[in-house]
């Protein structure tokens, strides 16, 4: 079994200088983790919805909300991402991926292509729900 017949092929991805509160919209809208983030097509970083509660004040739409909490939601998705993130390719195998997993602390691999053109995402979800309904 090889990623592309597991991966998500529909990938939703955001540019460099997209906006955290559009990010964070994106994300709870479609129900994602995770975003790649590309310039000019090619993917450069992924984001995650970690990466936003950890950035964005927890104090906006709050009582207490400051100036300073509004500028988190200045920020741009370049200065959130991870940079140069772990890809794979559409044969890599399954038992590869589930190596990744388990030597790094990641919970989603994009799937490029050779130009790095992000044709898929495969997420610890996607093995999980991939083995479930196998069994």
């Amino acid at each position: 079994m090889k990623a592309q017949d597991i991966m998500v092929k529909n990938v939703i991805c955001v540019e460099m200088d997209e906006r955290l509160p559009n990010i964070r919209k994106i994300m709870e809208t479609h129900g994602f983790h995770h975003l790649p983030v590309t310039e000019k097509g090619k993917l450069v970083g992924i984001i995650s919805d970690r990466d936003l509660l950890r950035l964005i004040s927890p104090f906006i739409n709050k009582v207490s909300e400051q100036p300073r909490d509004l500028d988190t939601l200045n920020r741009a998705a370049h200065q959130a991402m991870t940079r140069q993130p772990i890809t794979v390719k559409a044969d890599t195998s399954i038992e590869d991926i589930i190596a990744w997993f388990k030597r790094v602390d990641i919970s989603c691999l994009p799937v490029v292509d050779d130009e790095h053109n992000v044709i898929g995402i495969i997420s610890w979800r996607d093995l999980i729900n991939h083995a479930t309904f196998k069994s």
